[in-house]
């Protein structure tokens, strides 16, 4: 089975109604890490041994008549800012390289595992999850399989390689400025930030990005995203933010995938510079919209102006609360210069300005509430430019070569919005191209059913060209 092309749901069936075996699927997934990583550099850490005994144990339920659940046997990678027995949890920087080994699964985790998933190793990332940029000192950078001379994005970038590679069908993600959005884009998945609070953060450690990160799953396709958060979703005791489980089923929201009445589409948000190429991609993505019924409302100005700098004070802060234990420690130089520049940057903000940081958070989402009296999705390009190249976080637009080509996922962490990615389709340079969909506050299954549709549309007009070149 190519787990590119096969379901979740096919997959997991198969384990349960003894087709195959869960040991079958992970000795799969081991091959193709150990085949693909070398070029890929997407896995950090592999655990052969005991994903083969955890493998063999959801067999031996099998056997005896139970169900180990609706992901049994399913192959897990998990970004390196999730705990797994057995691992540790380095989050991509050199001064967590000696990290303990962890004992317990984080919730998110513990949810999937439980559900049947065998977990066989760690996902690469930027340290501490703070760029688009899927290098690091401790583990290097990791390569798109679309294009080996770009990477996948970040800064769930080597769960996205993993997953176009066809090493695994599932891993798990983080989003707090576009971290599941952006890589899923440059790797031609379709990717889905719920609602802050659906899966649970928790834990015995405070969320290290506040209000602004959200845990997410990952795959290649929405179907399979939503059969992993209809397990992952529901509140967590050790979660302050977590929401009660919906009563509306996440699976049956993909039975009937529709485009609203309407749609706003809007270019640039009011401030964004797009490559043409790109720009002209999503609007073909667009119009397949209007094709399916939506009337599409294009509006040039959503936000008055780029509200990346509060999304920064609010990051910096977080990041500086996380690394000043570190500032001391022998391998501080490792760390990205520019993310120590932002972390001491952030120790001159006051207790004031992070206030006025979430006052107008509170702002940007009433502007969201009148757009949405008008239509019940907003639709923009994910990102301003393709996959960036390898190692540099830079990206081409227009002819630039330039570290600012991210420039539409970060404010819907910021209002805490529902938001989600399909490939649009491919540049001449054959690199994949994100639409962005975002609904109302809590509205995570209106933008499945209607990024459902869309990909679905999508997928007739490009077919097998969605996926990477990889080999067998």
């Amino acid at each position: 089975m190519d787990f590119r092309t096969t379901s979740i749901t096919d997959l997991a069936h198969a384990v349960r109604s003894r087709q195959t075996s869960a040991r079958e699927l992970t000795a799969q997934a081991l091959a193709r890490i150990e085949a693909l990583n070398p070029t890929y550099n997407a896995f950090v850490a592999v655990d052969e041994e005991r994903a083969l005994a955890d493998a063999a144990a959801i067999d031996a339920a099998v056997a005896g008549g139970g169900d180990p659940g609706p992901l049994a046997g399913i192959p897990l990678a998990v970004k390196d800012n999730h705990d797994a027995i057995g691992f540790r949890t380095t989050h991509g920087a050199a001064v967590l390289a000696d990290a303990p080994i962890a004992t317990t699964d984080s919730p998110f985790v513990a949810r999937l595992r439980a559900a049947g998933c065998v977990v066989v190793g760690k996902t690469n990332m930027p340290e501490f999850a703070w760029s688009s940029n899927t290098s690091n000192a401790l583990f290097g950078p990791t390569a798109n399989p679309f294009n080996q001379a770009h990477g996948p994005g970040g800064s769930s970038g080597g769960a996205a390689a993993a997953l176009a590679a066809g090493m695994v069908p599932l891993a798990t993600g983080s989003d707090g400025g576009g971290s599941i959005r952006i890589p899923s884009a440059c790797c031609g998945l379709s990717g889905m930030k719920p609602s802050l609070g659906r899966v649970p953060g928790g834990g015995p450690t405070a969320p290290g990005w506040l209000d602004l990160s959200t845990n997410g799953p990952m795959a290649r396709r929405l179907a399979d995203v939503v059969v992993a958060l209809d397990v992952a979703v529901g509140p967590d005791p050790s979660d302050l933010r977590s929401l009660p489980r919906p009563e509306a089923s996440w699976l049956a929201a993909l039975d009937d995938p529709r485009a609203p009445v309407r749609v706003v589409w809007a270019p640039t948000l009011g401030y964004a510079s797009v490559d043409t190429e790109v720009l002209a991609i999503c609007v073909r993505a667009v119009e397949l919209l209007s094709s399916l019924g939506a009337e599409i409302i294009e509006v040039e100005t959503v936000f008055e102006t780029d509200p990346v700098g509060d999304f920064l004070t609010l990051m910096g802060a977080c990041q500086l609360r996380t690394m000043r234990p570190f500032m001391r420690h022998p391998r501080w130089q490792e760390i990205d210069p520019v993310l120590r520049a932002i972390v001491d940057g952030a120790q001159a903000t006051t207790a004031e300005q992070l206030v006025g940081v979430f006052d107008r958070f509170h702002a940007m989402n009433l502007t969201l509430i009148d757009l949405f009296h008008q239509a019940r999705i907003l639709v923009t390009p994910t990102a301003s430019g393709v996959a960036p190249f390898i190692g540099t976080g830079q990206s081409t637009v227009n002819g630039e070569v330039t570290p600012k080509w991210l420039h539409f996922t970060y404010p819907f962490n910021m209002t805490r919005s529902p938001a989600a990615t399909v490939c649009a389709g491919l540049t001449d340079a054959g690199l994949p191209v994100g639409l962005q969909l975002i609904g109302p506050q809590h509205g995570d299954l209106i933008v499945l059913r209607t990024a459902a549709a869309l990909e679905a549309a999508l997928n007739d007009v490009w077919g097998s060209a969605l996926l990477a070149d990889v080999g067998a």
